[in-house]
Formats: structure tokens, C-alpha cells, sequence
């Protein structure tokens, strides 16, 4: 079985070739990534486009597979909370005809932060520029939700929890196979 992911982040791909571990009809698989465009802003400021850039990048890794992910981190809009958005990260499988979302938790990003990110600036960048880490490449690590939390809670952990939660459905439909497909 092939699992394609739709990005070249060594994060995502760790966290997707870890998760699978956890399920015995998936940990067999193998997983391929490939390089695709989210068709997406570089950071989604809506819900909907960050669903939305996590199911294009399923969709473009779709090929020679049983199922591809996408994985698109990016903000919701969360009127009450400061600055008016909340981070999340959302995982999107495909199965060539459905596509089943998970969510992680969500965190409210510092205000100097948000200020970079509504400046057009991507959440990686704006957490370096806010001085928030020496890594100008901090999403390709332990992620800002890592920094924040002191690490408490990785980048790669956060992205296991939308895993997980795509993961839901897919689980449960194959246990709906019979045996000898």
C-alpha cells in the first residue's frame, strides 16, 4: 500500500510516517512524498482555505496510491480571541473520491506575531521577524506551536492530531472491507 503526501516538509512527512504506525491496516504502507502547490495564499487566514489548501495538495499527491494527504497549516477566524484568529492545521486524506478532514487543537498566536501574519507575512517568517526564534526556518522544526509552548508540544505532535482525526474515517471504512480485498 502507498500513502502519497503532498509536500516535501520532513515534519509532515515524520509525523504521517508515524501516525501509521499506530493502525494496523496502515502501518505496512509506504510514504511517498511529492512537492505540490497548496493553490492557497503561503498562509491561509480563513478556515476554508486552509481546508481548502490541505485538500488540493491530497488531490495533486493523488497517483499510483490507496490514499494521499495534505496537510495545510494556517488560521481561522476567531472573533473573541486576540488579534481575531486562531491557528490550527489541518490534514485532509483522499481516496480518490472523498476527501476526510481532521483538525488539530488551535492556539492564539502572540499579537506582534499576528501583526507580521497580517502584514501578508507567513507564520514561519512573522515568528522570526517578531524575534521569536533565531530559526529562520522554524516550521520545518519544532514549529512555532514548539516554540511557544516551550515544547511542550511539537510541531510534528500538532500535526499528528489532524492526522489522527482524518484518520477516523478512513479507519472505519476500511474496517467495512471484506477480508480478501
Amino acid at each position: 500500500m502507498n500513502i502519497n503526501i503532498g509536500t516535501d516538509n520532513p515534519t509532515k512527512i515524520q509525523a504521517l510516517t508515524e501516525v501509521i504506525q499506530e493502525y494496523d491496516l496502515l502501518c505496512a504502507a509506504m510514504v511517498i512524498p511529492s512537492r505540490v502547490d497548496s493553490g492557497v495564499g503561503d498562509q491561509p487566514l480563513t478556515l476554508d482555505q486552509t481546508m481548502l489548501g490541505a485538500q488540493n495538495r491530497a488531490k495533486a499527491a493523488y497517483r499510483n496510491c490507496h490514499f494521499s494527504v495534505g496537510i495545510e497549516s494556517g488560521f481561522l477566524e476567531a472573533p473573541l480571541a486576540n488579534g481575531g484568529l486562531m491557528e490550527v492545521t489541518v490534514c485532509a486524506v483522499y481516496d480518490g473520491k472523498n476527501v476526510h478532514y481532521g483538525f488539530s487543537s488551535g492556539f492564539n498566536c502572540p499579537e506582534d506575531i499576528l501583526a507580521f501574519v497580517k502584514q501578508g507575512k507567513n507564520l514561519n517568517d512573522a515568528a522570526y521577524l517578531a524575534g521569536y526564534t533565531p530559526n529562520p526556518e522554524v516550521g520545518k522544526a519544532e514549529g512555532i506551536i514548539g516554540v511557544l509552548t516551550r515544547g511542550r508540544v511539537t510541531r510534528k505532535e500538532y500535526t499528528k492530531q489532524a492526522l489522527r482525526m482524518a484518520l477516523i474515517h478512513v479507519e472505519n471504512e476500511m474496517m467495512k472491507l471484506p477480508e480478501d480485498i
